[in-house]
């Protein structure tokens, strides 16, 4: 189902899974990160008069408040392509018109926005270091996936439940929060409770088998993993991400997900596991 003009520029990405929930600002504290952001930057430095500044005095035209974390040139001539809370979107040099769908490279056979998105989705995850996500991980792993997950989605439950699975393949799976209650919620404090337990690990298991967690409250990741994961177009819990930052879908089966990561892998432009990061 597409998603409205007025929901894009909005900047809502709501996950499949996602219920209406309370949206408050949340009463436990967050992990802080960076004051202001890269994209923030590169849009305060666009030069005047030029596409690029046409594009986002349009987008902000439709929304002050939207947020754009990227504007390039596109690859259909006469336009820019921008990367709207977490969808890419097409708008005309001089923005009076804007497109968004699928840009299909038939030589090529490829999404070139899915393409943009993988990059950007490697560039945001970045800003979030291995030590806030919650890994489980053989021993010498073959490939490593960066999962958006809840402790309630019923999908997120089914892929937990054969983590060992995923580890027997050779996949390392580094687990990351995306309340989908939102910001405030019970599930939010839930999930704060997880990555705030002093083993994080079983804190994270027994609450996706209903088993309670004691509720603590820290610095911790969850709010900044929550708006990443809506930046990074997350549709639906859980959310399966390649080292490339390549969306591999929801709950996959381990050896599925194996012969995925393999496929990925034979492209050979496709890194298994990033040595900087130990993930993307």
């Amino acid at each position: 189902m597409k998603t409205s003009l007025f929901i894009l520029l909005g900047a809502i990405s709501l996950s499949a899974c996602a219920q209406d929930g309370a949206t408050a600002a949340p009463s436990v504290a967050a992990k802080p990160g960076a004051a202001a952001s890269k994209a923030d930057l590169a849009l305060a430095t666009i030069v005047p008069g030029s596409p690029a500044a046409h594009v986002r005095d349009a987008l902000r035209k439709i929304n002050p408040g939207v947020q754009i974390d990227q504007i390039a040139p596109a690859p259909l001539a006469g336009f820019q392509q921008a990367i709207v809370g977490g969808q890419v979107v097409y708008v005309s040099d001089d923005g009076k018109y804007l497109m968004q769908g699928t840009l299909y490279d038939i030589a090529a056979k490829k999404d070139l926005g899915e393409a943009a998105m993988a990059k950007m989705r490697v560039k945001l995850m970045r800003s979030m270091p291995v030590g806030d996500r919650i890994v489980f991980a053989p021993a010498n792993p073959k490939y490593t996936v960066t999962v958006f997950t809840d402790v309630e989605c019923a999908y997120c439950r089914k892929l937990h439940s054969e983590i060992a699975d995923y580890n027997k393949q050779g996949i390392a799976v580094q687990y990351v929060a995306f309340p989908r209650m939102g910001l405030g919620s019970d599930d939010f404090k839930e999930m704060v409770a997880v990555w705030c337990a002093p083993d994080q690990k079983k804190a994270l298991t027994d609450a996706k088998n209903d088993r309670p967690v004691p509720y603590r409250n820290c610095n911790n990741p969850v709010t900044m993993q929550y708006n990443l994961g809506q930046r990074m177009g997350l549709t639906g819990t859980p959310m399966i991400l390649a080292a490339d930052g390549t969306q591999l879908g929801g709950y996959v089966p381990p050896d599925k997900l194996r012969a995925e990561l393999d496929r990925l892998a034979a492209d050979g432009t496709r890194p298994a596991v990033s040595a900087a990061t130990g993930g993307i």
